[in-house]
């Protein structure tokens, strides 16, 4: 489980992307070798209290000046796995999306429009060099994309009830090439359903971002900080990867209204959380 901190964790879930080390070239294999063997290694709120660190500057660093060499690590199965933070990239990259979050007006005032510039055109340049670079980890506020659970089944779910100290943890964590293969089935069940739909265009995109990884690599979903937004009681109880898996079985065999079902306990669920994100 996991320490509380000082810092309060905002409400963000994670999709995490675990590669062997085969997966990596050198030196940077070796660099992850000698990483795993720490004993000191860092959390996910390590990561944040550094980014909240950058932003309280003057004027603020959106993101970082050098790029991470921190990452979480797992060993199963006696194989090393590695997620590499790549904070710097994962910056630049919802930097890009604050436009569609916030007014013009409050995104000025949290990040001055010549610091954006500025970091926008160093991404650019970056870039260039770096075509086919891309994040180990996908973050979501307030919310986890329904998409995500398509990669899930509930037999993989993990919980660990918070006591004195520790906060509750829910994860799941399957192999990659099983959550590539519920990417195809869920698409080919969607497609057969509905002409289109945002859960078909995000189902997609993420599975265009898992084919980018070692096929024996491990894949994560991490309730993180939206542990503090569900209601008390609602976290043990929320199989949310069970209701999409039920949602499309039923899509699968023409039965609409036992989708319709699943979608709306889903739905049900998570509108706590949607109303706490609105509440100010």
């Amino acid at each position: 489980m996991t320490k509380v901190s000082s810092v309060i964790v905002p409400y963000a879930a994670y999709l995490r992307v675990y590669e062997p080390l085969a997966a990596f070239p050198e030196p940077e294999r070796g660099h992850w070798e000698r990483y795993a063997r720490r004993d000191d290694l860092p959390s996910y709120q390590e990561e944040l209290r550094r980014s909240l660190a950058d932003l309280a500057a003057v004027p603020p660093a959106p993101v970082p000046v050098h790029e991470s060499d921190d990452a979480f690590v797992l060993e199963t199965d006696g194989e090393v796995r590695v997620c590499p933070w790549r904070t710097r990239l994962r910056g630049w990259q919802a930097l890009e999306g604050l436009a569609e979050e916030y007014p013009l007006p409050v995104l000025d005032a949290l990040l001055p429009p010549v610091v954006r510039n500025e970091t926008s055109r160093d991404y650019e340049r970056w870039l260039a060099e770096h075509p086919d670079a891309r994040p180990w980890i996908r973050t979501s506020t307030w919310q986890v994309p329904i998409n995500w659970f398509v990669l899930f089944a509930d037999e993989e779910r993990e919980y660990a009830k918070g006591s004195a100290g520790e906060v509750p943890v829910l994860r799941y964590r399957t192999p990659m090439v099983q959550a590539r293969r519920r990417v195809a089935r869920g698409l080919r069940a969607l497609r057969d359903s509905v002409d289109e739909s945002l859960l078909i265009d995000g189902l997609v995109d993420v599975g265009r971002w898992l084919e980018e990884f070692h096929p024996r690599s491990l894949v994560e979903l991490d309730y993180g900080g939206l542990v503090h937004a569900l209601p008390a009681g609602a976290l043990e109880d929320d199989h949310s990867a069970a209701d999409v898996s039920e949602g499309i079985a039923a899509l699968r065999r023409g039965d609409e209204g036992g989708a319709a079902e699943a979608y709306g306990r889903l739905v049900e669920r998570w509108r706590a959380v949607r109303d706490l994100r609105s509440a100010n």
